[in-house]
Order: C-alpha cells, then sequence, then structure tokens
C-alpha cells in the first residue's frame, strides 16, 4: 500500500482531519498529479478558518508549473489569512516568496 492510499484510508475514518487532507495534498503533488493536489490545497484554503500552510505550498506549486499569476493570488490571500489568524512568521515567509516572484506582469 502506498503512502497515498494509506492517508486515503485513514481520511475514511477522519475525512475532516486537518493534517491528513494537507498530506494529501502533498503525496498528490509528489506524484505528479497537480491538479488534484491543488484541489486539496484549494479546499483547505476555504476551511473556516483557513489552513494557512495550504496557501503557500499551493503557490509553490502553482510556481513551479509557471502558473505565476496564480501563486501570487494564493500568497495574497494566504498573507491576509495568517494575519487574520496572527501567523506572523507565515506572513512573512509568504511575502517572501510573493516578492521573489516579481512583480506581476514580469
Amino acid at each position: 500500500m502506498s503512502r497515498r492510499e494509506k492517508i486515503e484510508a485513514m481520511l475514511v475514518d477522519e475525512p475532516g482531519d486537518t493534517f491528513l487532507r494537507y498530506s494529501l495534498a502533498m503525496e498528490l503533488e509528489k506524484e505528479g498529479a497537480n491538479d488534484a493536489s491543488l484541489a486539496k490545497f484549494n479546499e483547505l484554503t476555504r476551511d473556516e478558518p483557513p489552513y494557512v500552510p495550504a496557501f503557500f505550498m499551493a503557490a509553490q506549486q502553482l510556481a513551479k508549473l509557471d502558473r505565476v499569476n496564480e501563486a501570487r493570488a494564493y500568497l495574497r490571500d494566504g498573507i491576509e489569512a495568517a494575519r487574520t489568524q496572527g501567523n506572523a512568521h507565515a506572513a512573512g515567509e509568504m511575502s517572501e516568496f510573493l516578492s521573489s516572484l516579481g512583480a506581476a506582469g514580469e
């Protein structure tokens, strides 16, 4: 049984487990299933409260796929979510990554 399959099996018992859902998104990315991975990250960003690391990981994946404008959007939303949750460290990391991507249209 693969790591992804193990995570999926655990999610049957704990479908709302944030860490398991995040782990599944990470495994899907490792397998090259980018659309499925990004969909899982997107779900996590829509939770209440949003899961802040999902914004950063989605943005990094999008940047690797040369979908930089989408990555910037995730980072802006993630920075706002991190600040709302009082997570200055995550907001700072995402701000640095956003800066590294350059201005829109470059």
